[in-house]
Formats: structure tokens, sequence, C-alpha cells
């Protein structure tokens, strides 16, 4: 073989890789789409509703954010609602398990909707490491345990970026009682904007960074 030939069928390789058409971005919602309406009704779990995820996926669309965390992962529906949108915006998603068994069963359904390379999905315990993440986010969704509702936001707010939104499921749920103390915080907050989506009628609280 001429030793110029190796060379030649590297630059080839590279060439055809950069010149070749990027991926119908209308594949990958056809994939997630289909995903989805597979398996509508079938979510356990403490997955959100159906109703909910899309409430989801259209604000950070509507937004344009691209920066999101999500607290409390279970097996990914949310998550798939999240990084289908974030995969419009350009964005990315890290979220949280702290369960071996619903973060494992997350990742199978992230692969499975196509938007795992959209998505870090950390198995950790999220009252550590919301502290640690660096951020900044625009976009934050908490739905883990509802007591810690108000400190994961407190944990949050200095990261999150002006015109982002930290939002809050159940909120409107009987038996939460850490959501209702959280959901009274951040609507006295004079730099915040807070509206409730009732969506499946859990509630959405959605509250947004007007300014530092």
């Amino acid at each position: 073989m001429p030793a110029a030939l190796p060379a030649v069928l590297t630059f080839l390789a590279v060439a055809a890789a950069v010149l070749a058409p990027a991926e119908d971005p209308s594949a990958l919602d056809q994939k997630v789409r289909r995903f989805l309406e597979r398996n509508r009704g079938e979510w356990r779990d403490m997955n959100v509703p159906w109703e909910d995820g899309r409430i989801l996926h259209d604000l950070v669309v509507k937004n344009r954010h691209t920066r999101a965390l999500e607290i409390g992962t279970s097996t990914g529906h949310s998550s798939v609602w999240i990084a289908w949108a974030l995969a419009k915006t350009g964005g990315k998603l890290v979220t949280i398990e702290i369960d071996p068994s619903r973060h494992a069963e997350a990742v199978r359904n992230f692969e499975e909707a196509g938007v795992a390379h959209l998505v870090d999905a950390r198995l950790a315990d999220a009252h550590e490491l919301v502290q640690e993440l660096p951020g900044p986010f625009d976009f934050v969704f908490s739905d883990a345990d509802k007591g810690w509702y108000l400190q994961y936001f407190k944990d949050v707010d200095p990261k999150l970026a002006v015109g982002g939104c930290f939002t809050a499921h159940n909120v409107l749920y009987s038996g939460g009682g850490g959501a209702s103390r959280f959901l009274d915080y951040v609507k006295a907050l004079p730099n915040y904007r807070t509206t409730v989506e009732t969506g499946s009628g859990e509630g959405i609280s959605v509250s947004c960074k007007t300014r530092p």
C-alpha cells in the first residue's frame, strides 16, 4: 500500500462526515411521538400525567430554554417530554434520580425514545447534587420529595438565569404540605412571576425570574 494512501483515506472519511446531510429533525419528532403514544397510560411510579408532560414541553419550546435541570426523574416520562422540547431549542437536560431501578429504567426509556443524546441522567441524591451542580440553568422542573421543594428552589435560585423558570409539580395536590409552603414562598418573591398551570389537575407552578 502506498505510504500516502492511509492519509488520503482518512481525509476522505472526514470529508464525507462533514458533507453528509444532517439528520432530518422530523425523524426524531416521529420517533419520540410514537414512543409517547405507545406508552400513553402506562406510566406509573410517580411519573407525571400526559397533560403535564405536554405543558412542560410547550413551556420549554415557547421560552426557548436550553439549559434544563430535572429533580426527580422517576422512570423518565417528564424527561422525555422535556428532552423532546430541548431537541427543538438546541438544549440539554440534566436529570437526577436516587432510586437505582427507576434510574436504569429511565435510561432505557431515553434510548428507546431517541433522546438519550440529549439527557445527562444522574443516579444521585438530589439533596446533595443540586447544591453541587454549577449551572447556570434556564429551566428547572422539581418533582421529587415535596418537603424539600423550598430547599431545592433556594439551592437553584443563584444558578437560575434571568428569564429562566423554576417549575414544580403537584402544587395543588391536597397532601402536598411542603409544596404549599414552597408555593407561598415563591409567590411572595418580588423578582419572580409565578403562575400555576392546572393541566391534569395536580398543578404545575411556573416561577420565572424577572431580575437578579
